[in-house]
């Protein structure tokens, strides 16, 4: 009896090891939900919510990364991008960036520098956006899953600082009525261009990389009231309205790229009888004809490649 109580007590101690080991793994890696979702995710120690969106009987065929606006309104972001993920199948990713953590330094303007100075990249905001595509891509099991990124208003100015300096593999970049952008200038002080970032030979190479980017910028044509827009010195040089700041950024990033013969890729959507709407922006048939076409040229690439 000695002996079956000592294997019993041996048994029931590696039971509890056993226990203790597997309530330490962390979770393992599932896909998204269907429907509207919401999760918390931890991306390298900082965490964040995130509101999802899988569309129904289909197989997402690329992730879509949602930045909100000044209001940090997630819900409404998600349900105005809702009917482009039904149509192309996306799975719909919608982070929230709180106030408290992320003010318009490191939200909107991306971390880059504060109070006049430049922060080191791994501090930069941006690098959450590509974190939580490496995050989604783990869930659902695919490591080359594509993505598309779109922001409005704050979200664009964030997008817009994620497509100048954070190295990434975007389909597209949706940049949709920001109040400032990163213009393509090496004597612009970051956020606002690129000088004070890199040293000047690394300058030059982000500002050649920034302009080859799938940038697509979306400008409202009625948007030029000043509500909720950012004016501060750095934003009127750029422009008086938020339309025009975007058409003076576009014209510009196209004239050093001339300047340079260097690639140009970014695309310009110019919507009439549109003011400072997400919907009105995201749900409009050039915005969702421009997406379909990137995902398009990037799946044929891909086939091409193989």
């Amino acid at each position: 009896m000695n002996i079956l109580r000592m294997k019993a007590a041996v048994t029931i101690r590696l039971g509890s090891i056993f226990l203790l080991v597997y309530l330490a793994l962390p979770a393992l890696a599932a896909p998204i939900p269907e429907g509207n979702g919401h999760q918390e995710v931890d991306l390298g120690g900082i965490r964040l919510e995130v509101l999802t969106y899988r569309p129904k009987r289909c197989t997402p065929s690329a992730l879509l990364l949602v930045f909100h606006g000044l209001h940090r309104n997630v819900d409404s972001y998600r349900d105005d991008l809702r009917p482009l993920a039904n149509e192309l199948c996306m799975l719909e990713l919608v982070p929230l960036f709180d106030e408290q953590r992320f003010p318009s330094w490191r939200y909107q303007k991306g971390g880059i520098a504060y109070q006049g100075n430049v922060l080191p990249p791994n501090q930069w905001t941006g690098n959450l956006a590509i974190k939580l595509v490496d995050w989604a891509r783990e869930q659902e099991g695919q490591p080359h899953l594509p993505y598309v990124l779109v922001g409005h208003s704050a979200g664009a100015q964030f997008l817009s600082r994620v497509a100048a300096f954070i190295p990434n593999q975007a389909v597209a970049i949706v940049i949709a009525n920001p109040s400032t952008h990163v213009l393509p200038s090496l004597d612009v002080d970051a956020p606002f261009g690129f000088a004070g970032a890199y040293e000047k030979h690394e300058a030059e190479t982000a500002m050649r990389n920034y302009l080859a980017q799938p940038v697509i910028m979306v400008l409202g044509k009625d948007d030029v009231g000043d509500k909720d827009r950012d004016d501060e010195p750095a934003a009127l040089q750029q422009g008086k309205t938020r339309y025009e700041r975007g058409m003076n950024t576009f014209r510009s990033a196209q004239t050093a790229a001339a300047a340079h013969n260097w690639r140009f890729q970014w695309k310009l959507v110019e919507l009439s009888n549109v003011g400072h709407s997400a919907g009105d922006v995201f749900n409009s048939q050039p915005v969702k004809a421009a997406i379909r076409s990137a995902l398009a040229s990037q799946a044929s690439t891909t086939t091409a490649l193989r």
